[in-house]
């Protein structure tokens, strides 16, 4: 679900002392976008949101969401908006969310 190593990556790369901000822009940044999911109605707006949220994911080791992500994005390319299942993108991401910030919390990180 998580990538763990994409994880340790990105901590290297920011810092211990940023990953935290990191991680809380991170997850608005993500959070915003699946907030406009709902109004995302035309084939292209949807895709474009679509592939935000992938990029997002994959920054943060989301590996399972951004998978579903690329699904969706290809799902609403073939078969068009209403192809795509929103409710299977929230539950993913917040399941996501949930085992990250539960390992970072145990690891003693913020989240």
């Amino acid at each position: 679900m998580i990538d763990w190593n994409r994880i340790k990556e990105l901590q290297g790369e920011v810092g211990t002392e940023a990953f935290a901000e990191v991680v809380e822009l991170f997850l608005e940044e993500v959070e915003e976008g699946i907030g406009r999911l709902p109004r995302a109605s035309s084939t292209a707006s949807l895709q474009e949101e679509l592939h935000f949220l992938k990029g997002s994911a994959l920054n943060l080791g989301f590996r399972q969401f951004a998978q579903l992500c690329h699904e969706e994005e290809q799902a609403a390319a073939t078969r068009g908006p209403a192809a795509v299942d929103r409710v299977a993108l929230t539950d993913c991401y917040q399941r996501s969310k949930e085992t990250f910030s539960a390992r970072l919390a145990r690891l003693g990180a913020a989240a």
